[in-house]
């Protein structure tokens, strides 16, 4: 998006998906960021009647700021498309693949990145038996933020006793012991990688809730490691088809150095909360929170 004068920037954010109020937080940083940077701005609350909405605030371009289903997996992209007016982010394929994790999976072992193995199976056979040799984690194929994530631990007995809210079909993933690493690629260039410290699994609290998780940038890792993190991260980007913004989450095991790290998954609409990754980075590196909106804007377009 190019222009004379600063276009006016509708902000969707909210929505249905299980990840509502995790999106209106980014949303609302984004506005504030986004008026600082000189946009008129309106904010949006992405409903059943969003095209409605959309023509009422006839934006020059719209901010994605939804996240999970119906904001980051194709359809509200397709709804843009479709309108003719540009975006933020990854467009309709990008961001359907990347919401799929086992496709994702698929393209990442097509670009030759490291996975873990993993398998789609029915939620009744999950609760009846184990799929896969323990440890290993069962979530869902298509939601982010760690919504609905089950371990089942090595010395398991009886196999999960998942929640009747879970999907039909599962995916199962061999579990992936180690570091949590991330790393933000904005346009074609890898940010940073932060290593990120919890008491326990990387969850949905410890993703949000302030104090929920320490993240350490750059993450005190050997320089081999850290490019790699860099080099797949970007890798990744570019085989999912991705635009804007992105980030990769990775495990790193150790013991087993180079050998030991792995891709977990790629979201195409990092959180913008206060306490999210994605801006950290991008401060790291010296760009501030509104000048990383403004760009994101500059960046909109259809066809992505």
């Amino acid at each position: 998006m190019s222009g004379g004068t600063a276009p006016k920037v509708a902000v969707l954010m909210g929505g249905p998906s299980a990840e509502r109020e995790v999106s209106l937080s980014s949303g609302r940083e984004c506005v504030r960021a986004l008026e600082a940077a000189g946009f008129t701005v309106i904010a949006i609350d992405a409903g059943k009647e969003i095209v409605d909405q959309l023509k009422a605030a006839a934006p020059d371009v719209v901010f994605n700021a939804l996240h999970g289903r119906w904001g980051e997996d194709g359809c509200v992209q397709g709804i843009l498309e479709w309108m003719g007016i540009p975006y933020t982010h990854s467009g309709v394929l990008a961001s359907a693949l990347a919401m799929d994790k086992e496709r994702t999976k698929a393209v990442y072992r097509a670009a030759g990145l490291p996975v873990v193995p993993s398998l789609l199976a029915p939620r009744d056979e999950v609760r009846q038996r184990h799929v896969m040799p323990p440890p290993y984690v069962v979530k869902p194929n298509n939601e982010g933020s760690s919504v609905g994530v089950y371990i089942v631990q090595d010395a398991a007995n009886t196999p999960p006793q998942l929640d009747d809210a879970m999907p039909e079909t599962v995916m199962v993933e061999a579990y992936a012991p180690g570091r949590e690493l991330t790393v933000t690629v904005m346009g074609e260039r890898a940010l940073a990688v932060t290593d990120i410290l919890t008491s326990g699994w990387y969850d949905y609290h410890a993703k949000y809730a302030t104090g929920g998780s320490r993240h350490v940038i750059p993450a005190d890792i050997p320089a081999e490691i850290a490019e790699a993190c860099l080099d797949y991260a970007l890798r990744a980007h570019q085989a999912l088809g991705c635009r804007g913004l992105s980030r990769t989450d990775f495990r790193w095991d150790e013991a087993k150095g180079l050998a030991g790290l792995v891709l977990l998954e790629t979201n195409t609409q990092p959180g913008m909360t206060p306490t999210s990754l994605a801006p950290e980075q991008a401060a790291h590196v010296g760009i501030s929170f509104p000048d990383l909106c403004r760009w994101l804007v500059e960046d909109a377009s259809c066809h992505r």
